[in-house]
């Protein structure tokens, strides 16, 4: 039997697609802006039938509908990061969330930890060969789908085809849903005046040459929009959105200095808009591989001149970095901010920047602050550090005895906070 036969025998809806989850079963949901929201809007509509389905699932983009008050004797929902449909749930009780670092999710599938049942997943069409693209998302999806008993895929036109270790046979899948479904789009964000004082303090400590890994939002976007005057950036990342695709159109992105896999960018999930999106298909400088090679520590340090820019939620005087927590309230998760702070701290020349602003709740509290707030998780630990950065200047903490660390990181917080930082420091040191 040919592949094209194949794939029109596996070919349902996706009502009948998702009469094949059983109660109690695990089912991993592809990531992000790749969310299969045909087949979860299909799952949920048969919850009648579900009893403890747990939802494997890390930033959630659409409505999570199983995630909804009354749907938890259907569904339990286990959050690998916190999102704005997860976090209520999590903090409510009604869902559960797992630590753990964004690379370290396929090994949970692989070694049986969380053996995942079912794989929902939005995938390309499939070439002339029968080999379907995972497009946006490749992360745990792709480890998820190889190690799952049962794979759903819900297939569109509209998924881009993105090139590297991306791709799934139609022979390894189990059930195919057709739409017309676009990938959900992230918009550019708002970038502040805050923003951009941060962003040319980042850019300050990136050279000509450099390899980055950019986040997400209006930091890593505001970083971009000063480095127009820089030459030969290289991309290794965990993802990117729009504004790196202005840069390689102006020359600036060009991976000419990579010296691992030179000439590509490198990635394992996208989050944008449809003009991204069109940029990535079929693009021979794009390589996707799962998150447990991208964000590899030790795949990431081959990359000379890493340059990791992440974000963070508060920071200690002594440089312990939450990045995920609000007190005992869950907020996001670590996702790739470690691997890539290592990656980068093992790089030849490499570096890792923390950047935020230096105020939360409209200037009332201090991210940087004396201790980390009762229940706060320390996500990067001080002595994984590099920079620091707020709208009031860098901090460069490496080599820094711990008073050396406070006086830096008392200089570039808010001028309101900085009396009584040290004096809450000098008074901790005299106990």
């Amino acid at each position: 039997m040919n592949w094209k036969e194949t794939y029109r025998k596996k070919t349902v809806t996706a009502a009948e697609a998702v009469r094949h989850i059983k109660s109690g079963d695990r089912v991993v949901v592809g990531h992000a802006c790749g969310s299969p929201e045909v087949l979860l809007k299909a799952m949920v509509d048969n919850c009648a039938a579900y009893e403890n389905v747990e939802i494997v699932h890390m930033v959630a983009m659409g409505p999570s509908a199983y995630c909804a008050a009354g749907m938890e004797k259907h569904f339990v929902h286990n959050s690998l990061f916190a999102g704005a449909g997860s976090r209520a749930p999590i903090n409510e009780g009604r869902a559960m969330f797992t630590p753990c670092h964004f690379s370290q999710i396929p090994r949970l599938f692989e070694e049986k930890i969380l053996p995942p049942d079912v794989t929902l997943c939005m995938l390309s069409t499939p070439d002339e060969h029968g080999y379907c693209s995972f497009g946006i998302s490749v992360d745990y999806t792709k480890p998820a789908a190889e190690n799952s008993r049962l794979v759903i895929a819900e297939v569109t036109p509209h998924m881009p085809r993105t090139l590297g270790n991306s791709f799934i046979h139609v022979s390894k899948v189990d059930f195919f849903v057709e739409t017309e479904s676009k990938p959900i789009e992230l918009k550019p964000p708002k970038i502040g005046a805050d923003d951009e004082k941060i962003g040319a303090y980042c850019a300050e400590l990136i050279r000509d040459g450099d390899c980055l890994q950019l986040g997400i939002g209006a930091l890593p976007d505001a970083v971009l929009g000063f480095l127009k005057s820089k030459k030969d950036l290289g991309i290794h990342t965990e993802m990117f959105s729009d504004g790196v695709v202005g840069l390689i159109e102006a020359g600036v992105i060009t991976c000419g200095r990579k010296n691992f896999h030179p000439g590509k960018m490198v990635a394992t999930f996208f989050m944008g808009t449809e003009k991204l999106y069109g940029f990535v298909h079929n693009n021979p400088m794009v390589e996707m591989y799962p998150v447990n090679y991208t964000n590899n520590p030790a795949v990431i340090s081959k990359n000379d001149n890493m340059v990791s820019i992440n974000s963070a939620l508060q920071v200690d005087l002594t440089g312990q970095v939450v990045s995920d927590t609000i007190g005992y309230r869950q907020y996001s998760g670590s996702g790739g901010q470690v691997d890539f702070v290592r990656g980068a701290a093992w790089s030849r020349g490499g570096r890792s920047i923390l950047a935020f602003s230096s105020t939360a709740s409209g200037g009332k509290i201090s991210r940087i602050c004396a201790h980390v707030d009762e229940g706060a998780a320390v996500t990067t630990a001080r002595t994984d550090v590099h920079f620091i950065v707020t709208e009031f200047g860098i901090a460069d903490l490496r080599g820094k005895s711990v008073p050396q660390r406070a006086q830096a990181l008392i200089a570039i917080a808010h001028p309101d906070f900085r009396e009584s930082l040290a004096r809450d420091f000098s008074t901790r040191n005299r106990r």
